[in-house]
Parts: C-alpha cells; structure tokens; sequence
C-alpha cells in the first residue's frame, strides 16, 4: 500500500523539505494561492502533478482531510529488527528504541513517531496485531517521520525484548506503577523504552520482562498523560541524559 501526505500545507512542507515524492495528485478543479505554490515548487523539484475526477481521486482512500492535494510517497523498504541492531553496530552509537505495545490510535502512533525521529532513535517496534498500522493517516500525523525512521513490525512482543536483552539493551517501561520518577532512571546505558496502549498501558507479561518501570509524576487532577505526550517527555529525558554526559 502506498503512502502518502495529504492536505495543501503538508504536502507544501514536504516540497520544501525535499522529501522523496513519486507524485502529487490534484483534484480537477480546484483552484488558490496555496495550489499555486505546490504546482511552482513541484516544478521546481521536478515532481509530477496530475489532476484527476473526483471519482479518481476518492479510490485513493487517503484517511486524512486531504484539501484536494495528496503527494504519493515511494514505497519504504521493509524493515527488520536485525536491520535496525546491525545500523546500531555500523554506527557504534549507544542503542536508543522506542517499543509501542498496542497502540491503536493512529494520531498517536504518528505522533510517538515523530518524537522518536527528532530524538534521534533508532528504529520504532510496532506489534504486527492488534495495533495500528502505518497508513496515511499516521505517515501525516507524524509530519511525514514514518519515512525517515526504521519502522520494524515484530510478532512478539515478548521475545523481541529478550532478543534485545541479549544485545546489551535495558528494557524500560512506562508505567503509573513505576518505582522510580523517569529523571531517576539511568538512560546513557542502550535503552528500548516500552509505551503502552492508550488505555491499558503495557500488557503483563511485556511488563514483567521489563528491566525498570519508571513514572511520571502528576500533579494535577486528570490521573494520566495522553500516551504521545507521555512518552515524548520520556524520549526527551533519554537525549537530556545522554547530551549531559558528553
């Protein structure tokens, strides 16, 4: 399935940004300033523009507002968790992974992804089931983050943090229940951060081979975070630790 970024700003920000685009779609008849600046820096860029029927255009399926404008993505290359180690290793750089288990909400799966590129993880493991996929929706929430970093859909949650245990990583969960406030925890070390569903948090077991289970503290009234903002501070705290130390 191909992707895609769809509405007038966000395809403008990826001609800007020159992200790869194997084309850009318009809807027959519309018309604006903003559509005169995606056709100047498409020419720009050498990018194709077609315009289609609305027939045409709505088989798209595109699951975002799309203003008219879709920017069609070339395919990413599949990624693997033995592709993500190995560029680890290339780049002797200290492990930093971002594990999301069962999030189902695309917003908030384009939005960890995004956090997780500005902070310079290494690769995001999503489950294969019971979560949300890549799809359009989520490549648009994540301001177009999905093609930057590795995205590796795994089977087994479980196993694939034993599989990371045995290449060095410490396994951190984010939990209510965390014995320790997440500035306490040491991040300087390879480190899989583990968010979990919106609702449930982490799943038992996958909470049980977690190595450390840290919290953030709440001083408000409402009893938790939105799970993109929850862990987006984490993430961040994982780069303020590290940038200390050097």
């Amino acid at each position: 399935m191909p992707s895609f970024v769809a509405g007038r700003k966000p395809v403008i920000e990826a001609l800007r940004n020159g992200r790869p685009i194997d084309s850009i779609i318009l809807l027959r008849g519309i018309r604006g300033s903003v559509l005169e600046e995606i056709l100047q820096l498409a020419a720009l860029k050498k990018v194709h523009v077609k315009e289609v029927d609305k027939q045409q255009f709505d088989a798209l399926a595109v699951e975002a507002a799309t203003q008219g404008v879709v920017a069609v993505l070339p395919d990413r290359p599949p990624c693997d968790l033995p592709q993500i180690l190995e560029s680890i290793r290339r780049r002797n750089a200290t492990g930093f992974l971002l594990i999301l288990d069962q999030i189902e909400d695309p917003h908030n799966l384009g939005a960890l992804v995004r956090t997780a590129e500005c902070a310079g993880a290494h690769g995001v493991l999503i489950p294969r089931f019971h979560a949300a996929a890549v799809t359009p929706a989520v490549t648009k929430a994540s301001a177009g983050a999905t093609q930057h970093i590795p995205i590796a859909e795994v089977t087994n949650i479980v196993n694939t943090i034993k599989e990371l245990k045995e290449e060095g990583f410490w396994i951190v969960g984010l939990g209510a229940e965390g014995d320790r406030v997440y500035r306490e925890q040491d991040f300087t070390v390879p480190v899989a951060l583990v968010v979990g569903n919106e609702g449930r948090g982490i799943r038992r077991l996958v909470k049980e081979h977690c190595d450390f289970l840290v919290r953030i503290p709440l001083y408000g009234a409402v009893e938790s975070l939105n799970a993109s903002v929850a862990g987006a501070l984490v993430m961040y705290e994982v780069v303020r630790a590290r940038e200390k130390k050097t």
